[in-house]
């Protein structure tokens, strides 16, 4: 690990900055490097020869605070640490921009490995992966299940008309990204408009619940959940929709997003279901719609990302094909919707 700055964190700032607010906490020497492979909120772990941690803060010449608001990380892990849910614990948010720039937290490293695709999974066997899939669903029945008033997340979301604002979010998303004709996408818009479920009882959301948004151990258990940037309180099976959908893009050959559903051992997204809703006990009879607009919303993310590579705003390996995946992705989310 390297004691020069990487981009985004100021070293002697940030070490005159903890030492002042932990006093004591450094021991040595203060080093950073990025984690790669981050989409949005960058991470950092730093070291200092005896411990190490891990600091996030919103991307590079970000200007809207809202959108990348480090204290709902913060405020989420720190309400939920010390419960059934696995979260690092946090040691402080720092709102002070004179520091890195940008608001910024601190929190433990903590052991473990995000897995992303298959042949991740593969050494593993099908017996533990198996195992570590019913375990993803487990922790996600755990955190549904907090008490959001009893952590000091009562006043964490709106959850009145919770999937009819996230509606309205992704179509606007779509019509700020539209270049082209994409058939089905406005149909598969209208069906869930038009079939908006009853909410259960709000649960804390994580928003982007899949594998390698966790911390999976050499023991195949979940050490820590990551990236709550999408937090919120809301209706808790559009957590179980998006991660039914990540199980499912492995039928559609996207070399852009994860393929761990084809994995020996994976469990079928029925098998999903039945695990969710046997520890759950909640009504999942609706989860076709839940399924389609979590497939909706990787369209338009989708969509927008190939919007912003045709316009010169993007550049990277792969983009030119992201395109590709829009159109399998909305064909799956009306036959979801159909099959209801």
């Amino acid at each position: 690990m390297s004691n020069e700055d990487p981009p985004g964190v100021d070293l002697t700032r940030l070490r005159a900055y903890l030492d002042r607010q932990l006093p004591g906490t450094v021991t040595g020497p203060l080093a950073a490097r990025l984690v790669e492979g981050g989409r949005s909120n960058l991470t950092y772990v730093l070291d200092d020869g005896t411990h190490r941690w891990v600091l996030r803060r919103p991307p590079l010449g970000h200007v809207l605070p809202t959108a990348h608001d480090m204290g709902r990380e913060h405020r989420v892990i720190s309400g939920l640490h010390g419960t059934p849910v696995p979260v690092p614990r946090a040691h402080l948010l720092c709102t002070d921009p004179e520091v890195l720039g940008a608001q910024f937290y601190l929190m433990d490293f903590v052991e473990g490995s995000p897995l992303r695709t298959a042949e991740q999974l593969r050494p593993r066997g099908p017996e533990r992966t198996r195992a570590i899939a019913d375990r993803l669903v487990e922790t996600l029945v755990e955190l549904h299940a907090v008490d959001p008033e009893a952590v000091g997340l009562g006043d964490f979301g709106k959850p009145d008309g919770f999937l009819e604002r996230q509606l309205r979010r992704w179509s606007k998303q779509l019509a700020a990204s539209r270049s082209r004709d994409v058939p089905g996408i406005d149909e598969l818009f209208e069906r869930l408009a038009a079939r908006v479920p009853t909410s259960a009882a709000p649960a804390v959301v994580h928003g982007d619940y899949r594998l390698d948004n966790v911390l999976v151990g050499e023991d195949d258990r979940i050490n820590a959940v990551l990236d709550w940037e999408m937090s919120t309180l809301g209706d808790p099976l559009t957590d179980v929709g998006l991660l039914l959908a990540y199980s499912r893009l492995h039928e559609l050959d996207l070399d852009a997003v994860s393929d761990v559903g084809r994995a020996p051992g994976h469990p079928s997204p029925d098998e999903l279901v039945e695990t969710y809703a046997g520890a759950s006990g909640r009504d999942v009879s609706e989860l076709g719609w839940y399924l389609g607009f979590a497939l909706f919303k990787l369209a338009v993310i989708l969509e927008g990302i190939y919007y912003r590579f045709r316009s010169g705003q993007t550049v990277g390996e792969g983009f030119d094909r992201i395109g590709a995946g829009v159109g399998p992705l909305v064909e799956l989310g009306n036959a979801a919707v159909k099959e209801k």
